[in-house]
């Protein structure tokens, strides 16, 4: 694992601190927020890439709007986000479109990476581990709704005080996603 020095970006949000982890050929970033290093317990959210939702605002899936809730909820409460650059459940983005086109003719999520290959999720989380041990992490508030990234972090032996959701609007593109993340993948929406 290499590591960046942290550098500040100030944003439409407010003023941030930023630090890049790359682990093989992914390029991980964490975005903190000016007060984070004097924060005892800081908020954190792990935030799974999503060039389709985060850039370019794809009404599919939910990802920009908690991604801007978080920034949001970071810049006025303190803590960080860690960007993690795995894109499409860590199928990469050509399958995740490939996955989309399959859910054009009415798979859902889990069934297009199945019948691409893939597990139903092939994130890993080891980059964590190797960022909440540099920035010292033991005791957190997790900005999240997904029950693997909660063990993940428990198992990592660090204390979340508390959970806060991460609840972002449905629509009629995302409700089938959002109700299999709730139904199969166990998200507690």
């Amino acid at each position: 694992m290499e590591k960046s020095n942290e550098a500040k970006l100030p944003t439409k949000y407010g003023n941030f601190t930023i630090k890049i982890y790359k682990q093989a050929n992914q390029e991980h970033m964490v975005f903190m927020s000016e007060n984070f290093h004097k924060l005892k317990t800081p908020n954190v959210r792990i935030h799974s890439e999503c060039l389709t939702g985060d850039t370019f605002g794809s009404l599919k899936c939910d990802c920009q709007n908690q991604l801007s809730l978080a920034i949001k909820y970071i810049a006025k409460e303190g803590g960080m986000i860690i960007y993690h650059r795995q894109e499409g459940r860590n199928i990469g983005l050509l399958n995740k479109v490939n996955a989309y086109a399959l859910q054009d003719l009415g798979r859902d999520t889990i069934e297009a990476n199945l019948e691409l290959g893939f597990e139903e999720d092939e994130r890993d989380y080891s980059i964590v581990k190797e960022i909440f041990n540099d920035l010292k992490l033991k005791d957190i508030q997790l900005i999240t709704n997904n029950p693997d990234k909660i063990a993940y972090v428990e198992s990592l032996g660090v204390n979340i005080i508390s959970r806060i959701p991460s609840i972002a609007p449905v629509n009629s593109y995302n409700n089938e996603y959002i109700n299999v993340k709730k139904e199969h993948m166990g998200h507690l929406l």
